[in-house]
Parts: C-alpha cells; sequence; structure tokens
C-alpha cells in the first residue's frame, strides 16, 4: 500500500462488505478492520492493509467485546458493533446484492437466529517441531490463535476446544495439518477429523483410547468410523437421524428452526414438494408432516439417512429420498412436472444448472434458502425473466459476529397458458 495516501487520522463512512470500516481514498475505498461508521481513527499501513491503531472518537454504536480473543482469532469480526446496526447492515448486504442484479424485491428485517449457539465447529491444529497449536486462523493468515474457550459456541460444545487440543497433540504426530470438526448430539460430541490421511495401527488404537477418555459418542478420520460409543443422533421434527461423519447442519438449531418455518408458510397447500440439496432433511423430515417430499441430494451418505430416518418415524406423509448431483444432473423441466413447489438450499456457489430447468418448467412456486446474497441475486434473475415474481427475501443471521448470513426468497409466478 503506498504510505502516502494514508492520513494519520480518517473518518469512517460506512461499514463494508466485509465488515470492515470504509473510507474513500484518493485511489477508491479503503477499510479498517474493527472500525465503525462515524468514527474519527489513527491508522497505519501494514502488509498492504490498514491497521487500527487508535479510535480518536468512538461511536455510540460500539460495544464491548464478549471474547478476549477478538481481534486477534479471525473468527469473528463484529463484536465490538451493537445489535440494531449490525443486524441492519446484514439486511443491507442483501439489498445491495439484490439491487447489483437489478432484481427488485422487498427485503425483511433480519431475524436474530443464534439462539443457544453454534453447534458445530471446525478447529485447525498444526504442529511445528515440539509445538503444537490447535484453534482458529488468525485474520487474514494461515497462522493458528490457540483458543481455550469460544463464547458463540452452544453450551454442548463448551469442551470443544480441549477435545480438539487433545486429538491435535496426538494426530498431528503424522506431520500433516489437520481440521477437526465437532458437533454436538443427543451422546455428545461427534467429531471428524481431516488432514492425516490413513493412520497406522498404532495412532488408530491411540485415537479410539483418547475418544474413550474423552468421551466422545463418535470419532471419524475421512469419514471412516474408528470408534462410535453411542450413536450421535440429532433430532429432526419428530425424527431422529443419524448424520454421516462430517454432515452438513445448520449453525444452529434456532437457525434451522427458523428457515423451515419461513419455507413453510412459503409453501402454503402444496401438496407435493421437491427438496434439492436436501442433505440430512432438515426441511424434508418437517416437513413430511403435511407435505409429500421428494429429496435429492450429491451426499449419499446424507440422503441414505434420511430416508432411514423417514421409515422409522411415524406420522409423516410419503418421502422419497435419492442420491443425484443436482450440478451435474439437475431435475430436468419435465421431471418438476409433478411438483406443486420445489425448495433449494444450495451451497454457496448457488445452483445455476438447476435454476435454469426451473425458469423452462411449469412449476409455479420456489422456495430459495441461500448463504450466498450474491450467487442468490444471480439465480433469481433467470427465473424473474422466465416470470416468476420474487415475493419476499428474509435474512437470517445464524452466524453472529461475522458477515455471514443466510436467506430466504419466495419465488411465485401464474399458471402458464
Amino acid at each position: 500500500m503506498d504510505k502516502s495516501v494514508v492520513k494519520e487520522s480518517v473518518v469512517i463512512e460506512r461499514m463494508g462488505p466485509l465488515g470492515d470500516g470504509a473510507f474513500a481514498g484518493p485511489r477508491g475505498q479503503l477499510y479498517v478492520p474493527f472500525a465503525l461508521p462515524g468514527e474519527e481513527v489513527r491508522v497505519a499501513p501494514e502488509a498492504g492493509r490498514l491497521r487500527l491503531i487508535d479510535v480518536l472518537g468512538p461511536s455510540h454504536e460500539r460495544a464491548e467485546p464478549i471474547c478476549r480473543y477478538f481481534g486477534e482469532c479471525g473468527g469473528c469480526k463484529l463484536q465490538h458493533w451493537r445489535a440494531e446496526p449490525y443486524l441492519a447492515w446484514k439486511r443491507e448486504l442483501v439489498v445491495e446484492a439484490l439491487a447489483a442484479q437489478g432484481v427488485e424485491a422487498g427485503v425483511g428485517p433480519t431475524i436474530d437466529a443464534h439462539g443457544a449457539g453454534r453447534r458445530r465447529v471446525t478447529f485447525h491444529a498444526r504442529r511445528d517441531g515440539a509445538v503444537v497449536r490447535s484453534g482458529f486462523m488468525r485474520a487474514a493468515s494461515h497462522a493458528i490463535v490457540p483458543i481455550e474457550a469460544c463464547p458463540v459456541l452452544a453450551s454442548e460444545l463448551a469442551g470443544a476446544a480441549r477435545i480438539a487440543s487433545a486429538l491435535a497433540e496426538l494426530l498431528t504426530r503424522t506431520g500433516k495439518p489437520l481440521d477437526i470438526a465437532i458437533t454436538g448430539s443427543e451422546a455428545g460430541p461427534d467429531v471428524s477429523v481431516r488432514g492425516c490421511g490413513p493412520l497406522s495401527d498404532a495412532l488408530r488404537d491411540a485415537s479410539i483410547g483418547l475418544a474413550r477418555s474423552l468421551g466422545l459418542a463418535r470419532l471419524s478420520n475421512h469419514h471412516e468410523v474408528l470408534v462410535e460409543r453411542d450413536p450421535p443422533f440429532i433430532v429432526i421434527g419428530t425424527c431422529r437421524v443419524l448424520p454421516p461423519p462430517g454432515a452438513f447442519l445448520q449453525a444452529t438449531r434456532r437457525g434451522e428452526e427458523v428457515l423451515v418455518k419461513l419455507v413453510a408458510e412459503a409453501l402454503g397447500p402444496a401438496k407435493h414438494v421437491a427438496d434439492l440439496f436436501c442433505g440430512v432433511g432438515p426441511f424434508a423430515l418437517r416437513l413430511a408432516a403435511a407435505h409429500a417430499v421428494d429429496a435429492f441430494d450429491s451426499d449419499a451418505a446424507a440422503v441414505a439417512a434420511l430416508a432411514k430416518a423417514a421409515r422409522q418415524a411415524q406420522g409423516l406423509k410419503p418421502v422419497r429420498a435419492e442420491a443425484r448431483d443436482l450440478f451435474r444432473r439437475p431435475l430436468l423441466a419435465g421431471e418438476l412436472k409433478g411438483f406443486d413447489a420445489v425448495i433449494l438450499d444450495p451451497p454457496r456457489q448457488g445452483a445455476e444448472a438447476q435454476i435454469r430447468e426451473l425458469a423452462r418448467s411449469q412449476t409455479r412456486r420456489v422456495v430459495y434458502v441461500s448463504c450466498n446474497p450474491a450467487t442468490f441475486a444471480r439465480d433469481a434473475t433467470p427465473l424473474i425473466a422466465a416470470g416468476f415474481t420474487l415475493e419476499r427475501v428474509t435474512p437470517v443471521d445464524q452466524f453472529r459476529f461475522s458477515t455471514h448470513l443466510e436467506l430466504v426468497g419466495v419465488f411465485s409466478r401464474r399458471r402458464q397458458r
């Protein structure tokens, strides 16, 4: 960064899209981490970025961070901002993403869905000689900040950092960096390790013994179950689901409940629903209380878990589950003919191929759950061009203090003649 363009003090004009305070420099927007709109701050260049030195005039919106690692750990960016302006800013992220694609729609207020906290977390672990570090990445860095506790986690994961540290001490002996994913379940922590590759017999035996001493429900390595003390079931509606190792779940239970409620309200009287990118069934298994559901996802193990849970439940409408790569083999327009409504919950890259088929189909109602406003807005464009109306968009925040958010968009169109 050209030091000549950096003033000793600047006034922050707005919050940038990545959660940094922004102001206009001679060559465009410049960003200051941990600064808030309206604040006068002292800054200095550091490694091509600006570093906050001091807040000369703090905003009345400034809050006291709740974590001693804040500012060092890269997991949270916005603990220093009060809830009301923070949630309003998250809504603006959606508004701006839609405007960038020329999409008009009513955007509701952001729903706070943090609830009891995050029910899943991933720690990173590295060994440097005799020193082992486990924790979260430092902001804009691959360096690890060792963590003893994280206040955004649900109480059931209070011991997660200790578990990750113990596993890191053992499994980094392979010399490889690790990702240690820990999920809360009915039976206790469900842990999935990636990065260390196949284990020697000695490491495998030691891992099994450590898992038992730590009270883990299950320990897996690259999706292979090493030991399962007690099946780590989760509850979805009236169903008990045994997710495969490392399965995707919504970040918070409250977030999942809010998303399902919004989707259910949008479906109305639909009798037969397609649930695309269904995962282990957070929507399908709840909605099957009132709707027949066909569920599709590329993760065959997740689909199998959904199907088994549906078979064992009572009082549900018919549920059919199929493993299918919807990026390479989207449901074609003709296949969509039998559905009254379609739910999509794709990964961050969106669902371009499936959207093209929905635009060509006779489908009249689409409920799109997204974790990326930019790809949601991109996918909304061909649907609108095909005659859909984007009735409403609701932002949902289950990633407190971060720049991430979910949203639910509801599309409808009149019957085509």
